[in-house]
């Protein structure tokens, strides 16, 4: 292999002056002082409403808020007493004699009534009427109380009510608090206590990780201070966004994930290139001087595929956008805002700690390594240690045997994306939330007492004049297994119809009932509920999954292209973004729709995959995919400017940056795999399809798809049109 020193650098790459993140850089490296107390400021202003961001954020929020499912519930808060989807339902049962008998069961409903009563969240209290609230056989009975507030007030209210009532019940008489409300308010809190310890768990191994891949207790602790710099921010800024619209509690968690991933990530490039600029100018007198020259080249190079990263991930996330629910436009938001939080430190206070600190970034590392870093040259292959070591040969394997090991490869992710060609979405079922929870107990108890799908009962608004249609469609269809009326509005023209499926909430055949209803009713009815409005969920997120890949797809290959100049490498960056992830959903089919490893990770199969993680996690999985593929193709393209040498700029590109995308990897994994082993479903596909996604597309992708195609491809991967370079900016990685 050729050294860099002989090649001769291309026209294009000689006198280039420093760009303007080369400027900032070298402007926060003098200036710590004060990015550091404008960085105090951003912090203490958010910081100050950061406390308040578990009381403040929203448990609802999981619906389609332009479907017919939510229009039913608008209507029916307002005319129908609050008795809609958000309403809650205590779930008396009496062990030991039928009710209307038993006086401690009636003073148990009584103490219940009571106690809803006395909440300012509920409209009124509907005792148990027999026929449509008592079991046949008298021993079950529901105490409905309507809603006065909106969701998010009604699954909090859920979840301060679910203990007192508990309370009320007896040895022989049971009280459980169910319905839609209860049901998100028991998710969110047995959900959310699983993934704060799961955090909690995975900070050891972060930290082991990050000391490792730095080789530093100094340089370990950068990551983490954009770590609580974004946090903070981001905590602090959906607090202020609640004032505007509801933001989903699951904002702050998958927030804390991206802070957490980006930080890492952003931090190991930076540095590990600010290190490798360092030593390059070990033998200037004036050290700090070379510092700022070093962060001023970092900055220009590795701070540009950083800005480009951040923006990446940022249009993925926008993406989501377009699913019309609450919940998972403000998960989009809480993740966006973590993103800038981070970026911007990156950006600012990264360059002005490595200011302060030049040469002492270094700080406890060993001292025998040390030394023997500084004998010998930075840029020699002899120099290189660990990682590096690993990845210099791994780098002259690829260049010998690109066919074997990139069909290898490529195999091994087909057979994997292979199954997601019978992969199955539907919308979670009573089984994610524990047995011990009140809203599932109370569950079990209406399906034994009512049938299979009175959880699920729809509620119909019609006209006034439509009741008797609405009852015989109703009567006829044969995936209701009874209907009564509900009564008429406050305004007495509109009537609601009680409909009770055959099927479960969650079946399929649930869902064919919604539509064929909708069809088959008089004009101006409107077909609700809880099990409506999750159809209408799934529905949506069904027809929008398409469009947010779609534009996932364009937008990622337009933003590669500006930033790469390539049509070639930006094609193939998409491609193989998409490559893992098919994998990583294909592996989720084996586990959660056929069940396999159920029994090793403990849980239940639903039968399917749920609907919201295709999308979200793939605009997720869009975001980090394109950050390895950034640093590791920018710093190709930086050393193919500098030398013209594609197979040189291929190896370069393991060495410098392959470290830092192993290393990022390997702690995203390690924290995902955490959140696999807690105990509720819904981390664990989280963890699962994440950790296998980040795995594949590191290990795979990044070390080998990307790297063959540039070896194979040669100076073709970086061939830019005469049409195009008239009309894509130019950017340059050189410095």
């Amino acid at each position: 292999m050729t050294t860099t020193a002989s090649r001769q650098a291309p026209p294009a790459a000689l006198g280039t002056s420093p760009g303007l993140l080369a400027r900032l850089g070298a402007w926060s490296g003098t200036r710590l002082r004060v990015v550091l107390l404008g960085w105090l400021v951003v912090v203490g202003v958010f910081g100050a409403f950061a406390p308040q961001v578990e009381s403040a954020l929203a448990g609802a929020g999981w619906q389609d808020s332009g479907s017919q499912s939510v229009q039913a519930r608008n209507v029916i808060a307002k005319q129908f007493a609050g008795l809609n989807s958000t309403a809650l339902q205590v779930v008396v049962v009496d062990r030991q004699a039928p009710i209307a008998t038993d006086p401690a069961a009636q003073q148990v409903i009584a103490r219940a009534t009571a106690l809803l009563r006395a909440d300012h969240r509920v409209s009124t209290v509907i005792a148990p009427q027999p026929g449509r609230s008592i079991s046949k056989d008298g021993r079950t009975a529901i105490v409905q109380a309507g809603a006065k507030g909106d969701s998010n007030a009604m699954v909090r209210a859920a979840d301060e009510l679910v203990g007192p009532l508990r309370k009320l019940s007896t040895p022989g008489v049971s009280v459980q608090l169910t319905g839609s409300s209860a049901l998100w308010a028991n998710f969110n809190q047995v959900n959310h206590a699983a993934m704060i310890k799961s955090e909690v768990l995975s900070w050891p191994v972060t930290m082991l990780v990050l000391v490792l891949a730095f080789g530093s207790l100094v340089a370990a602790g950068l990551p983490l201070m954009l770590t609580l710099v974004g946090l903070v921010s981001a905590a602090g800024a959906l607090v202020l966004s609640t004032h505007i619209a509801p933001v989903s509690i699951w904002a702050m968690n998958f927030a804390m994930m991206f802070a957490l991933a980006l930080g890492i990530d952003y931090a190991l490039f930076i540095v590990v290139r600010f290190r490798a600029a360092l030593h390059r100018r070990a033998d200037e007198p004036d050290r700090k001087a070379a510092s700022i020259a070093a962060i001023a080249e970092t900055m220009g190079t590795a701070g540009k595929a950083v800005a480009f990263s951040g923006l990446t991930v940022l249009v993925s996330l926008s993406t989501v956008l377009l699913v019309p629910s609450p919940a998972f436009r403000s998960m989009a938001l809480g993740i966006m805002l973590s993103v800038v939080a981070v970026l911007a430190a990156t950006l600012t206070l990264l360059p002005a700690v490595l200011g302060r600190l030049g040469h002492r970034i270094d700080s406890g590392k060993v001292r025998i390594r040390r030394a023997r870093h500084r004998a010998r040259p930075h840029h020699h292959p002899q120099a290189m240690v660990g990682l590096e070591r690993i990845l210099h040969h791994w780098g002259a394997f690829l260049h010998r045997c690109p066919w074997v090991a990139g069909g290898l490869v490529v195999v091994v992710l087909g057979l994997l994306s292979l199954p997601v060609l019978s992969l199955r979405t539907g919308m979670p079922s009573i089984a994610i939330i524990p047995p011990s929870q009140s809203a599932r107990a109370g569950y079990n108890e209406v399906v034994h007492a009512f049938g299979p799908g009175a959880p699920g009962t729809l509620s119909i608004v019609s006209p006034a004049s439509e009741r008797k249609q609405v009852l015989a469609v109703l009567a006829q269809d044969k995936g209701v297994a009874a209907a009564m009326p509900a009564g008429l509005s406050q305004s007495k023209d509109l009537a609601m119809t009680l409909a009770i499926p055959t099927t479960d909430a969650s079946a399929p055949a649930t869902g064919t009932t919604i539509d064929r209803l909708r069809h088959e009713l008089p004009a101006g009815s409107l077909v609700g509920g809880a099990a409506a409005e999750n159809h209408d969920l799934e529905k949506v997120l069904s027809s929008r999954t398409p469009l947010v890949f779609g534009l996932l797809i364009g937008l990622g290959f337009l933003l590669l292209l500006v930033a790469l100049g390539s049509p070639l490498v930006a094609f193939v960056g998409v491609v193989t973004n998409l490559a893992s992830m098919a994998a990583a959903f294909g592996v989720a089919k084996l586990i959660f729709q056929d069940g396999h490893l159920s029994g090793l990770l403990n849980f239940e199969p639903q039968g399917f995959v749920d609907a919201w993680g295709p999308l979200f996690f793939g605009a997720m999985l869009s975001g980090v995919a394109m950050d390895y593929t950034l640093f590791l193709l920018s710093a190709a393209r930086e050393h193919y400017d500098l030398t013209g040498d594609p197979q040189h700029a291929m190896r370069m590109a393991l060495r410098t940056s392959g470290r830092v995308v192993v290393a990022a990897a390997g702690v995203m994994v390690a924290v995902f795999l955490t959140f696999a082993l807690s105990g509720p479903l819904a981390p664990k596909e989280m963890g699962i399809i994440l950790a296998v996604a980040v795995f594949l597309d590191a290990l795979c992708i990044r070390m080998v798809v990307l790297p063959v195609v540039l070896r194979l491809t040669g100076h073709a991967a970086w061939h830019r049109p005469a049409w195009l370079d008239r009309v894509l900016p130019h950017v340059r990685f050189a410095h």
